[in-house]
């Protein structure tokens, strides 16, 4: 799932491929992405893009004095960027394109999404406050007023696992499976480590974590084509995907946790006290 530093680096790259030029056609493939029906996808053709924003893992063009385009691309979904779209309308059918934006100049973008849980949303409106998962945010991590008493007023009387309280967009937007996992390991801090019970130095270790991975990962994707970002992410991450592995930092092997819909990853050395996490669902398929 595209999270905040590859969202970013998107909005980057779309900031300066599309600022100033004009939409032609909104083309809708797949209609089940579409989440909203007024104003209609028509209300796009022919305005000019003049902003591109990001809202936690919502990417958001503004146009002038007309609506937003903002869609969230979900665990599958992706932005594929052309200098050249094909000619001719596409064909509706069981391939991952979603919806095509083309722009004056013949270049434009395709929402595509991958696999059969079909997630990617797209959304028109006239203000991105409009759209319920933007409207419930959190803050933005790497907003300059985030600073480690705002992370410690997040987290005050927290009752979850802190693994899940960084996953929570309406906590702190931006940050799912695969950077929860890194800041985890960069803070030397179990997954399951309940968030509302860190000491002083352990808040000042999450939070330093937070900002520098997070950092990091925006600076790492900065500047590289929309098409290579995921391949980049993955490079990038230490822990997270890499179950088996040897840890970069102390050499214990990788270890994860599997849930229903998702897994985490840890190092037990680093993060755990050398203890392996409790793995109900592996136990039973190794039963």
């Amino acid at each position: 799932m595209p999270e905040l530093p590859e969202v970013e680096a998107l909005r980057d790259f779309l900031d300066e491929h599309l600022v100033g030029r004009v939409i032609v056609r909104v083309l809708p493939v797949a209609i089940s992405v579409l989440k909203t029906y007024d104003p209609p996808l028509t209300a796009l053709e022919g305005k000019e893009v003049t902003a591109v924003a990001r809202h936690g893992k919502f990417l958001d063009l503004g146009t002038a004095d007309g609506p937003h385009l903002v869609t969230h691309l979900a665990r599958a979904g992706w932005l594929q960027w052309k200098d050249r779209l094909p000619d001719g309308p596409p064909r509706p059918g069981k391939g991952p394109l979603a919806l095509r934006v083309a722009l004056e100049d013949g270049s434009g973008f395709d929402l595509t999404e991958a696999g059969t849980q079909k997630r990617l949303a797209v959304y028109v409106v006239a203000d991105p406050a409009e759209v319920p998962g933007v409207a419930r945010l959190g803050p933005d991590p790497l907003a300059p007023g985030f600073d480690k008493a705002a992370l410690a007023a997040l987290l005050a009387g927290e009752r979850r696992r802190i693994k899940g309280a960084l996953r929570d967009q309406s906590l702190i937007a931006g940050i799912g499976n695969a950077y929860s996992d890194e800041i985890l390991h960069a803070a030397r801090m179990s997954p399951y480590k309940p968030a509302g019970s860190l000491s002083e130095e352990e808040l000042t270790g999450l939070y330093e974590a937070l900002h520098a991975t997070l950092t990091e990962a925006v600076e790492r994707s900065h500047g590289v084509a929309a098409g290579r970002l995921k391949a980049e992410k993955k490079s990038g991450l230490r822990v997270h995907g890499r179950t088996g592995e040897p840890c970069p930092v102390c050499g214990d092997t990788i270890r994860e946790v599997s849930f229903s819909d998702s897994s985490l990853q840890y190092c037990p050395t680093c993060q755990t006290g050398g203890k392996p996490l409790a793995d109900r669902r592996m136990s039973r398929l190794l039963k």
